[in-house]
């Protein structure tokens, strides 16, 4: 018939079931989105990562002139074998070569330091990005599901490789293997509170909460090698406790950096980094954007909220009470090692220089009480400029804009967290005193004064924290960069020898150093003045230019 066809019709295929995205699809826009995370990081982590660097390789210099002969060495070894205080501060001594003493003498504290930064920058680029609502806006892209957690923890895997290649260069001249492993070491310790950071982001909903828990568990682990290495001493042959090797700064020792190295030891930052990495990335892909496994439990809030104060004050209190414990834990230690420190440095010229150029020139005690105590100024500082900074992380996050819809005016609402910032760095310095004097068992009113003397600095970092925020709210996390930098210049300068003129670039130096010195109140009246003068800079510009939408 025409029109009619043999041929048979092909049966129809049936509809391709929609295929499970792959896991280059969960990765897709992981490139960009680092390149943007290391754009927004471009102070944050070369600050960090300087400071991290200049104190381990400024050690070598400073303990040669310390301890410039073997017999020296060999007494600061037995002096720590019979000081367990000075071992919970700084850890054991294994060998008596330059190399293993700078190890000792910075492992711990430069550990914890990349600790530190790598928690700031992969909690910033996960919680944050999501309370904030801005990933909600990445994640309506082409954005694989998995690529902000992989970006974030490459942008720690780029700080602290970076910090381990600086550091294995700069101690080579010590022992390539050694300064290999302290290299390495260092960084593995940033990876591993990377994807602790990275696990407990997706824990929780607030960014600070992350933050917090994070450090709980980096002082934790603190104490846990403290613990350990004060019951023992690997000096003498014998092995760590097995405290230490609970803790991941404990692993950092056992590494043995130039005394004997023990490369197996890195297996197990291995396995922790792959282990807790996996358990991040299971548990990204179990939730929706800006949700959590550990929801914040919803109101209404017990008691009542008076005002903007009363706001700030519920917002912060967590914050206050752990810095709060921390400084008086650690006056408490310090002061209970004042006394083992001088007869560390008794006789030893170059130590007693290093000392005063920190606590000034006065009997041994109070040089060291004088340096401890601004040491914790300068901690105290960086307290300052993460309570100032909240007022940036209310407004980016959409928090502050019903606030300020009501009868609640701008300035009102900076005053209240701006009371518990600096108020907040009263307080803690007061506890740090009564720590002291309890550790120490001197009189009280010479230390309260001593640490109070911090406060002028202490404020100018946190007005200059103010005014950038108020002035420019787009660089208002270059605050950490000054931190850092006072910091740097702190720590690093005076074991450095460096010029007065370096030293006076932080408002730190020129404060007087007490207890044991002169009081002067030029410096402090000035200092104060300054402050007050950026804050109210800070807030005219606050009250002039558009809130953040």
């Amino acid at each position: 018939m025409s029109g009619v066809t043999d041929t048979p019709t092909a049966a129809p295929r049936p509809a391709a079931r929609p295929a499970r995205p792959g896991g280059h699809r969960q990765l897709a826009g992981t490139a960009t989105l680092l390149r943007f995370a290391l754009r927004r990081d471009r102070v944050l982590i070369p600050v960090w990562v300087a400071v991290n660097t200049l104190m381990v390789l400024s050690m070598p210099n400073t303990l040669e002139s310390l301890y410039g002969t073997a017999a020296q060495r060999a007494d600061l070894m037995h002096q720590m074998a019979a000081n367990s205080s000075l071992r919970a501060l700084v850890g054991p001594v294994f060998d008596d070569s330059v190399g293993a003493l700078t190890a000792w003498r910075v492992g711990v504290y430069a550990g914890a330091l990349a600790a530190v930064t790598s928690l700031l920058v992969v909690v910033r680029h996960t919680r944050d990005e999501e309370e904030s609502g801005r990933q909600e806006m990445v994640a309506s892209g082409m954005v694989g599901r998995r690529a902000p957690l992989t970006a974030a923890l490459l942008a720690a895997a780029v700080a602290n490789a970076v910090l381990a290649l600086l550091v294995a260069a700069g101690l080579a001249g010590q022992g390539a293997a050694g300064a290999l492993a302290f290299g390495l070491g260092l960084g593995a310790v940033g990876m591993v509170f990377a994807t602790m950071a990275a696990i407990v982001a997706q824990l929780t909903e607030s960014a600070r909460l992350a933050r917090g828990l994070t450090a709980g568990v980096l002082g934790a682990a603190f104490v846990l090698r403290a613990a350990g290495d004060s019951a023992t001493n690997a000096g003498d042959g014998g092995g760590s406790s097995a405290l230490t090797w609970l803790s991941p700064l404990g692993w950092l020792e056992n590494l043995r950096a130039f005394a004997g190295e023990r490369w197996w030891v890195l297996a197990l930052f291995a396995a922790a980094i792959l282990l807790q990495g996996a358990a991040a990335y299971l548990l990204a892909g179990r939730r929706d954007v800006g949700m959590s496994f550990l929801p914040t439990r919803p109101g209404p809030a017990a008691g009542r909220l008076t005002g903007a104060g009363a706001l700030a004050w519920r917002l912060q209190r967590g914050s206050v009470l752990g810095w709060s414990i921390g400084f008086f834990l650690a006056g408490v230690v310090y002061g209970g090692l004042t006394d083992g420190a001088a007869d560390l440095v008794d006789g030893n010229e170059k130590a007693r220089e290093i000392f005063e150029r920190m606590g000034g020139h006065n009997a041994l005690t109070d040089t060291f009480l004088a340096s401890m105590i601004g040491m914790l100024g300068l901690v105290a500082a960086l307290y300052v400029v993460a309570s100032v900074l909240r007022l940036h992380g209310e407004e980016t996050s959409g928090r502050a804009e019903p606030v300020l819809a009501n009868v609640v005016g701008r300035l009102r609402w900076a005053v209240g967290h701006l009371s518990i910032a600096f108020g907040g760095s009263v307080l803690i310095m007061l506890l740090a005193g009564l720590g002291f004097t309890l550790g120490y068992g001197a009189k009280a009113g010479p230390i309260l004064g001593a640490c109070l003397v911090q406060l002028p600095a202490v404020w100018v970092v946190g007005g200059l924290a103010v005014l950038l925020y108020g002035l420019v709210p787009r660089a208002a996390a270059a605050a950490w960069g000054v931190a850092g930098a006072v910091l740097l210049i702190g720590w690093v300068g005076p074991a450095l020898d460096a010029p007065q003129f370096v030293l006076d670039l932080s408002p730190f130096g020129h404060l007087p150093k007490l207890p044991g010195g002169e009081m002067a109140w030029g410096p402090v009246l000035t200092l104060t003045g300054l402050a007050a003068a950026l804050v109210a800079g800070g807030l005219a510009g606050l009250n002039r230019r558009d809130m953040t939408s």
